[in-house]
């Protein structure tokens, strides 16, 4: 899922992600909430109105940046009462008031209030976290129930297993979601500044307890190898912001490695970032052109290899579909990972 945080996805056009493949994007609640506001996208006619995209969104709860971004955030058992980091305006909002206002939004996929801790936090504090985590799901699900049955909306609701670094801790939240019944359910706070080799062992105690007949979802990651290690564990969605973010910083993504376009051998390049590439950006300009456009400053560099990095990423995980579908994924994911890790020594020499 492209990541959309402000109701965009930062320098592409609508038009440009439904070339790429995209089936469905992001927006993020924290974000909307306090600028334009939810009230106004409402009085808009949502969300999909509002900002013109035709297929479905999906919106986090806005905790794990109700965290991270806000100067101040105290956890209450009603709620989260935060400052905005754009204003330093005072907010409270609970798990009930998160529905509401993706309701409001009019989300297809929409998600409970819940605390993203950080890495290293003592096994401690993840515990009382947990406890006050599955309070608000269960309370989440509780509004959103009522706001089926009775208002007539229509969303899907996903919980979010969260646990800290502790494996234990992460089966015991699965379990617990599990009986709560959630339409599908999200794996938070990984990649979150811990070893790769972490992330998975925690992935292969957390997605077995899941249940297969459900969609699940691994918030936050996007890296290539592993996206490959998720799905091989039976995750079915993702959303990173490293398509756009690091094709706004000159790196662009191709089977072969990374190329760093800044980089001065590419000063006379005139082939396409990916010769197989069907994106626009391949289809229509060169390697020199789109470093020129960098190293001069210019906008359009971001965003035509942020279009060429969406549209990589969306087919990759295309391909992975039908490699599971073909019954040859574990092939197919040792040829790419050769490919990628291959070109990635050689294209060290970009700078």
């Amino acid at each position: 899922m492209p990541v959309g945080t402000q109701a965009t996805v930062k320098t592409i056009s609508n038009q440009e992600l439904l070339d790429a493949g995209a089936q469905i994007i992001l927006s993020n609640t924290y974000h909307v909430y306090l600028r334009p506001g939810e009230k106004l996208i409402e009085e808009a006619g949502g969300l999909h109105k509002f900002m013109s995209w035709p297929k479905p969104i999906l919106t986090d709860s806005g905790g794990f940046q109700i965290f991270s971004l806000s100067n101040f955030n105290k956890i209450k058992n009603d709620g989260v009462e935060f400052r905005s980091h754009r204003d330093g305006s005072k907010h409270f909002l609970t798990p009930e008031d998160v529905i509401r206002i993706q309701h409001s939004l009019g989300s297809d996929i929409i998600m409970p209030l819940d605390e993203c801790v950080k890495h290293g936090a003592e096994r401690e504090y993840v515990e009382q976290s947990l406890k006050v985590t599955h309070a608000w799901a269960e309370r989440c699900r509780k509004a959103w129930t009522r706001d089926i049955q009775e208002n007539g909306k229509k969303s899907i609701l996903f919980g979010i297993v969260q646990g800290g670094m502790h494996a234990d801790l992460r089966k015991i939240s699965a379990k617990t979601l599990v009986d709560m019944d959630f339409p599908g359910y999200s794996i938070g706070g990984l990649s979150v500044g811990e070893p790769n080799e972490l992330m998975y062992e925690i992935l292969n105690e957390t997605v077995p307890e899941l249940p297969e007949n459900k969609p699940r979802y691994l918030m936050g990651v996007g890296m290539p190898m592993d996206l490959f290690e998720a799905v091989s564990q039976g995750v079915d969605m993702f959303d990173c912001v490293v398509p756009t973010r690091n094709g706004r910083n000159a790196t662009v993504f191709t089977p072969n490695g990374t190329l760093l376009l800044r980089g001065a051998s590419y000063i006379r390049d005139f082939r396409p970032i990916d010769e197989k590439c069907p994106c626009y950006t391949c289809r229509t300009y060169t390697r020199a052109y789109i470093r020129h456009l960098f190293n001069a400053e210019e906008y359009l560099g971001g965003r035509l290899a942020s279009l060429h990095n969406l549209t990589f990423f969306i087919q990759l995980l295309e391909s992975m579909r039908r490699a599971i579908e073909e019954n040859r994924f574990v092939q197919f994911r040792q040829e790419f990972t050769t490919s990628f890790l291959s070109g990635a020594k050689i294209n060290k020499g970009d700078v």
